[in-house]
């Protein structure tokens, strides 16, 4: 009707006009309370499958720490180790000034008919068992053909070497010098210089002509403390 003003509707109440309604009522009711019940447990169920997930999740990772926050990785490599150069030029150095050859051995050797060195305090029968070859040669050194430095530094490199491994019998080649000026032996006279001044060097003598001859020598060295 026009100009009327317009009334809410009102939701119509259910009529219940016998018992057969009210009883269709009562069947809608319950199942409308049976419907949010299986509602109600399918949510509960499957927040409870949501937190037993998260619990095996964390017992197996265990505790967890936050990583540091750096922005950069350190990719440097490790810093090479230092060589101690001026260590090795020392030692060089000293190897060369306790080798001499301005020693006058002449007064050192037994002036027999092959020169022979025993250091003080050790018996005159040892030069003689070495040269029976009572010490086996358990090493040597061929310095023949080598320029004087080279042959003393390899000389007494060999001497220091052999007598920490607890060597005591070693053989030094010279040759015989028959290829030097005026064929003296020239390295073998050094040779026989820088012996005695090694303290690790108890007796030498001139091998058997089977061992090297005039061209070798067989030197016994102190025993070693490291054995």
């Amino acid at each position: 009707m026009t100009g009327a003003i317009a009334k809410t509707a009102r939701p119509k109440p259910l009529k219940v006009s016998s018992l057969g309604d009210l009883q269709q009522v009562k069947k809608e009711i319950a199942a409308q309370a049976e419907r949010a019940a299986k509602a109600a447990a399918q949510h509960a169920m499957e927040a409870r499958r949501v937190r037993e997930h998260r619990s095996l999740f964390q017992a197996a990772v265990g505790a967890v720490k936050r990583l540091p926050i750096h922005g950069t990785a350190n990719l440097k490599p490790d810093a090479p180790r230092p060589v101690p150069k001026q260590h090795l030029l020392d030692e060089a150095a000293a190897l060369r000034e306790s080798i001499s050859d301005e020693v006058d051995v002449t007064t050192l050797l037994d002036t027999d008919e092959r020169l022979s060195f025993r250091r003080p305090g050790v018996g005159p029968d040892v030069a003689q068992k070495l040269r029976r070859g009572k010490w086996s040669i358990q090493r040597q050194i061929d310095l023949h053909g080598l320029r004087s430095d080279d042959a003393r530094e390899a000389l007494g490199a060999f001497i220091r070497e052999s007598h920490k491994q607890g060597i005591r019998c070693v053989r030094v080649v010279t040759g015989k010098g028959l290829g030097s000026p005026g064929k003296a032996p020239v390295l073998k006279d050094k040779v026989h210089r820088w012996l005695v001044q090694r303290v690790e060097v108890a007796a030498f003598v001139q091998a058997q002509p089977a061992q090297g001859g005039a061209g070798a020598l067989v030197v016994l060295l102190q025993p070693s403390r490291a054995r």
